[in-house]
């Protein structure tokens, strides 16, 4: 699928430059190499391990498919941060997306996180998706801050549903947010921070 208004070049409002695109083939090791360098902490609540070969291989093939719509930027050839749209191509619930970002810890508070989210939603919208949800552990705090400034709302909590990496299981939490709204507090979200484009 040809996802169209990219690459984008950005500047952050620490003066960061960074190029969003649509993950490629090509691509795959660069990502791969960004999240083995993840903290072991931005890891321990993550479904897959990301660190491993075969993962990225399964979500490449994903991408391709259209299953997921994975956006990338880019600090010079690293890179920086990933969010992912996952979705149902057919059933009951091909409305609803699924959002996921991991950023680098170096440009956390850059305004990155939003820029990728804020990109995600307008891609959710033109796939005709009408709902998004995050699943998030109850300890990640900056997470839940993040998408409650999106407008995102706690739906439900799964008790003691997973298990981190040192099998330590957690509280689950599902937060959805209806698209249009979703675009509103994004908008209202972004013009506080607009990245500079070209």
């Amino acid at each position: 699928m040809k996802l169209e208004g990219f690459p984008q070049n950005l500047t952050l409002k620490d003066g960061t430059q960074v190029v969003v695109k649509p993950l490629e083939a090509k691509d795959a090791p660069a990502l791969l190499e960004f999240y083995r360098a993840l903290p072991e902490e931005d890891r321990l609540y993550l479904r897959d391990d990301v660190t491993k070969p075969e993962w990225l291989e399964r979500f490449v093939a994903h991408v391709q498919h259209n299953e997921v719509v994975s956006l990338i930027a880019l600090h010079g050839n690293k890179v920086a941060g990933e969010a992912s749209l996952y979705r149902a191509l057919h059933g009951w619930t091909a409305h609803v997306g699924e959002i996921r970002i991991s950023v680098a810890p170096a440009l956390r508070r850059s305004g990155l996180g939003s820029v990728l989210a804020r990109d995600l939603v307008k891609l959710a919208i033109g796939l005709g998706v009408e709902k998004m949800i995050v699943q998030m552990v109850e300890s990640q705090l900056s997470a839940r801050r993040l998408f409650e400034k999106l407008g995102f709302r706690q739906e439900a909590v799964l008790r003691a549903h997973v298990k981190d990496i040192h099998g330590i299981k957690r509280d689950l939490v599902i937060a959805s947010n209806d698209v249009s709204h979703l675009w509103e507090a994004m908008e209202a979200l972004v013009s506080d921070f607009s990245p500079t484009v070209g």
